[in-house]
């Protein structure tokens, strides 16, 4: 008679066996899956930084009595000695009296470093000559490069008013017209009329 014990014994082995397989099988599987985990992913370039340069510059055009004068720009909060300097420098006729190279630059602005000698407004004229009543003494007053002094000699600009017109032409640049004084504050129609055959811009 078989020996029943026996025979159930080793089926339960095998069973087991092919059980413990599987299970290594499916085990080996999962860990072999590769990783799809969203927190795995590779991370989003963050998009790059388009902060404006022209907020932080300024372009300014430098002519004159400058070695290397052009467009040229520098960061915000520049004085007129940087633009200068930028340009190569003053050559020896220019005459840096006539500007504030402390001013601060204005974007679209025109540094004009005027020349020594060179028809200077308010220059007294030759001896013996004379002027119109109310002229300024040398010819017409260059609003563009004029000194709060020059102004001051124009007839009804007093010092307030002179540094008004600096003001206006630090913010907007040189003059291209006498008739840009009417938005100078304080000079109104009668006054333009007045200025008009002393002044240049």
């Amino acid at each position: 008679m078989p020996e029943l014990p026996f025979e159930l014994s080793r089926r339960r082995i095998l069973l087991a066996a092919g059980c413990l397989a599987l299970v290594l099988f499916a085990g080996s599987k999962l860990l072999t899956r590769p990783q799809t985990s969203a927190g795995l992913a590779p991370p989003v370039a963050a998009p790059a930084e388009t902060a404006g340069a022209a907020s932080s510059a300024v372009v300014v055009d430098v002519v004159g009595a400058v070695r290397r004068p052009g467009l040229y720009r520098l960061a915000q909060g520049a004085r007129i000695a940087d633009a200068v300097s930028r340009a190569g420098g003053a050559t020896r006729r220019a005459d840096l009296a006539l500007i504030n190279l402390a001013a601060p630059l204005a974007d679209g602005e025109q540094v004009v470093v005027p020349r020594r000698g060179a028809a200077a407004p308010g220059a007294s004229p030759a001896a013996g000559g004379s002027s119109a009543p109310g002229m300024p003494t040398g010819g017409p007053v260059h609003l563009s490069t004029a000194t709060p002094e020059q102004l001051d000699s124009l007839p009804g600009i007093g010092p307030v008013t002179a540094q008004k017109i600096l003001d206006y032409r630090q913010q907007h640049g040189a003059f291209t017209s006498v008739d840009e004084l009417d938005a100078v504050p304080g000079i109104g129609p009668a006054r333009l009329d007045q200025l008009k055959d002393l002044v240049a811009p």
